[in-house]
């Protein structure tokens, strides 16, 4: 059985960030979902704020630089996605939307994919389903059904508040990790060819 891998994309713009600590939290309720099912998972964290400049450039210039390339085979070659994003102005971070805009526009198709969101106010939750969700629907990546949403008081509550962050952390990381290891990638028609023989044979009959 190969180690399924994880990529956790964190667009938060400070350190430490609350986007960060939800990223944080969904990956590890994931990691224990797959580890009771005797697959503990390789977990890949990107903090995209340490790669802004790299992004700005890539969409000036058309290419990546070496660091941002890591990243992104990181991301696109991964079992699964964790993408959260700080909320602004009713949707996700101009950064957030720069690094998948930089992507292959095949590159997530067939990814199971788990949204979160932290903003300051639960007003804000929904952007969750008409902007985050739309987009990796668009990208034909598979999004889990429950997205995860933290307001500020949702950090450090006690009740309900608290427990009804976990009950939803848990339940979208057992979402994902039933979809893990069932990817389906789309299929290059470069990966295999017709032999120019073959074609021109074709063309002669």
């Amino acid at each position: 059985m190969t180690t399924p891998r994880i990529a956790v994309v964190s667009a938060g713009l400070s350190q430490p960030s609350s986007t960060r600590l939800l990223a944080d939290r969904l990956a590890a309720a994931t990691s224990r979902a797959l580890a009771a099912t005797g697959r503990t998972p390789l977990v890949d964290v990107v903090e995209l704020r340490d790669h802004a400049h790299d992004l700005a450039n890539n969409l000036v210039t058309g290419f990546p630089a070496a660091s941002l390339r890591e990243v992104i085979d990181q991301v696109t070659t991964a079992d699964a996605l964790i993408a959260v994003t700080p909320i602004f102005n009713a949707s996700y971070s101009g950064l957030f939307k720069t690094f998948f805009d930089v992507l292959d526009k095949d590159a997530l198709v067939g990814m199971p994919v788990l949204v979160g969101a932290t903003g300051g106010t639960p007003r804000h939750s929904l952007a969750l389903e008409h902007a985050v969700r739309p987009m990796f629907a668009y990208l034909r990546s598979i999004v889990v059904p429950t997205s995860v949403y933290a307001a500020s008081q949702d950090w450090g509550a006690s009740g309900d508040g608290d427990r009804g962050l976990v009950d939803r952390i848990d339940r979208a990381a057992t979402e994902l990790a039933d979809l893990v290891g069932n990817r389906r990638k789309p299929v290059d028609p470069f990966d295999e060819p017709t032999p120019f023989e073959q074609l021109l044979a074709e063309q002669r009959a």
